[in-house]
């Protein structure tokens, strides 16, 4: 076999294969012996069919099939003695065909990673990031939990709507006198603040007695989802069928307690505090990366393979569509444009490829490497944040794939910390 290369760009090269004639026609013999076993004719008994019969009835699909098995084992085993460094399947290309005693030739045009040398990455510009956590922020994350923990009780001594009231409502509305999808609702509770009525604030309320009904006009705005209504003005009519207030629990240690975190308002707040400073490192660490980067692409310019950019982006969406789903969204019901969101990410995603084949030549260069004990200590860490036996967590980063992926975000993190070493802080 021969192979000639062409390179078209640092990221794209061309290979010209040619294969022998004994090659093909061993893959020729091969095929037809094949289907002489399985075709079945008139006047011939199953698998002695002759061949010149076969190839009367079958030549062009037999001589597709061997032309796709002779160019993907002859594009593999060039790729593998030339160590061309593919990104994605080659783009393949034969205009002759199988011709007799002649060799089979095609081409095959491949994207290729990169070789990139990265070259000034000391003393790259650095801000410190600020985690320290002020008691104004836990008391803040105290708030917030505890508004979270609020319940609604029923109203004794008064049977008068008042602003901060929850009420329970029965609802009709119409557009134009007539009714509309949503228009009709029972025992719906709103809350008496100002706000949107689509969000649940009915603040009109205010002054309505248990009992009675108050009716309104609304504005529903223009981008609303249902199509009958958005930009229209509604006619509402609420019944007021009972009346909640919302009621915050004291801030001791009950509380403390109730929340399943902690036994004490003190072990609560050392927890939350923990908790925080935790986030605004994780947050420091990842503007410190980025910001590296950035730098680190200003100062090294090169092109990357699309095929690269595009797997980096399937990631990213895959990721967003997970946390969507965690967080109790159908990213299905949601009418999402991906290929509006693709070309959102691609920025993002060329930033990334570019900024790992940097990390990458850095951590060769510089001969930084993730060991065993680095990868096990890693392990543990990992066991602690999930609260999990470091067993279960093994268990996952038992396969070989699995494995390697943590040692090379490991050996990601330690070149990171080496350029944060060399940086230049402001």
């Amino acid at each position: 076999m021969k192979v000639q290369i062409e390179e078209l760009s640092p990221i794209e090269k061309k290979l010209s294969i040619e294969v022998e004639n004994s090659r093909v026609t061993e893959e020729l013999t091969r095929a037809y012996n094949a289907l002489a076993k399985q075709v079945k004719l008139p006047g011939f008994r199953q698998g002695k069919v002759p061949r010149r019969i076969l190839e009367q009835r079958y030549r062009e699909q037999v001589e597709d099939e061997v032309i796709q098995r002779v160019m993907q084992s002859a594009w593999q085993e060039a790729a593998r003695e030339h160590k061309v460094d593919a990104v994605a399947p080659p783009q393949v290309t034969n205009n002759s065909g199988l011709k007799a005693d002649a060799p089979f030739t095609f081409e095959a045009r491949v994207e290729v990673r990169p070789k990139v040398e990265a070259k000034d990455y000391q003393g790259l510009p650095l801000t410190r990031s600020d985690t320290k956590v002020e008691d104004k922020d836990v008391d803040d994350r105290l708030t917030q939990l505890r508004e979270s923990m609020a319940r609604l009780e029923p109203v004794e001594g008064r049977d008068t709507a008042q602003m901060g009231d929850f009420a329970t409502v029965d609802y009709v509305a119409t557009v134009d006198g007539k009714d509309f999808p949503g228009s009709k609702a029972d025992d719906v509770t709103v809350e008496l603040a100002a706000g949107e009525l689509v969000e649940s604030n009915v603040a009109a309320l205010e002054g309505t007695k248990v009992g009675e009904a108050k009716e309104l006009d609304y504005s529903f705005p223009a981008d609303y989802r249902v199509e009958d209504v958005k930009g229209k003005t509604a006619r509402f009519k609420f019944t007021v069928k009972g009346l909640k207030k919302k009621v915050i629990p004291e801030l001791n240690d009950d509380f403390a307690k109730e929340t399943g975190e902690a036994q004490s308002l003190e072990e609560l707040r050392g927890k939350i505090r923990a908790d925080l400073e935790q986030g605004k490192r994780n947050k420091a660490q990842g503007e410190e990366r980025d910001a590296l980067l950035k730098a680190l692409i200003e100062r090294n310019a090169f092109e990357v393979p699309k095929a690269m950019v595009e797997r980096t982006i399937d990631n990213m969406l895959e990721n967003r569509l997970r946390a969507m789903a965690r967080m109790g969204m159908d990213p299905r019901q949601l009418n999402l444009d991906f290929n509006r969101l693709r070309e959102d990410l691609r920025e993002e995603a060329t930033k990334e490829v570019k900024g790992a084949l940097l990390i990458e030549a850095i951590a060769q260069k510089e001969n930084i490497q993730a060991s065993d004990a680095d990868v096990e200590k890693k392990l543990e860490e990992l066991a602690q944040e999930a609260k999990q036996d470091i067993s279960v967590v093994r268990k996952y980063f038992k396969g070989p794939e699995e494995r390697q992926g943590l040692s090379l975000r490991l050996r990601e993190e330690k070149t990171i910390e080496f350029l944060k070493g060399q940086a230049k802080y402001s």
